[in-house]
This record gives C-alpha cells, sequence and structure tokens, in this order.
C-alpha cells in the first residue's frame, strides 16, 4: 500500500494505527471477513524502510515511476540494458525493468545480458 514517506505533524503511533485501519477498512469492503483472518498488523512508512533497509526515500522500488524512468527505461535510459559503465557490473534489481513488483525478473534479464556478453 503506497503511504507518503512524511505527513504534517510526522508520522506517530495514533497516525500509524488509523493508517492501518484504512487500509484494512478499504480491503474490507472488498473481502468483508478479512478483519477475522487478520493475527497482527505491523505499520511501516518509507521513513521507517529508509531507517532499516538504508533506501533512500523508503521507495522499495528505488525510486519513483516517472515517465524518464518507467519499463525498459529502468532505472535510467543510459542503464535500461542491464549493463552499468563498469564493464562487466550489471543492474538487475528492483529498480530495474520491470521492476520490484515483477519479483526475480530484473535479475533473470540481467543474466540473459550477462550470458550475451560471454561473463
Amino acid at each position: 500500500q503506497y503511504a507518503p514517506y512524511d505527513i504534517e505533524g510526522g508520522w506517530d503511533d495514533a497516525k500509524r494505527d488509523a493508517f492501518g485501519e484504512t487500509v484494512i477498512s478499504t480491503i474490507e469492503r472488498y473481502a468483508p471477513n478479512i478483519r477475522r483472518a487478520i493475527v497482527g498488523k505491523q505499520v511501516i512508512t518509507p521513513k521507517d524502510i529508509e531507517a532499516i533497509a538504508g533506501i533512500t526515500g523508503g521507495n522499495i522500488f528505488h525510486g519513483e515511476l516517472l515517465l524518464h524512468q518507467i519499463f525498459f527505461l529502468r532505472p535510467t535510459p543510459q542503464w535500461a540494458d542491464f549493463r552499468t559503465p563498469l564493464k562487466g557490473y550489471y543492474f538487475g534489481a528492483a529498480g530495474a525493468h520491470p521492476g520490484g513488483g515483477v519479483m526475480g525478473a530484473a535479475g533473470m534479464l540481467a543474466a540473459k545480458e550477462i550470458l550475451k556478453d560471454g561473463n
């Protein structure tokens, strides 16, 4: 679920709980019995992700999905073929095409480029 990096007054426990409740209530409209299936919850904000994992801005997809870096242009047009300026160094993570929402796909595509290059 998308959550803003910062909110007015900052994230505190009450705002985290309210945000989590909003998410559950929204899901509940489509899955009425979902609340009974929940055994625990933890609301982690982008600031938490940044602090825990060192991911700038807390963006698990390594950057915003802006027009100049979406689909086959990820992470930048210059690196869109999974190659970097360093010979033999390839990029195959959540920030690469097709993105972090397709688990393992960027790594597989990078591996194919490595094989093409004979590395």
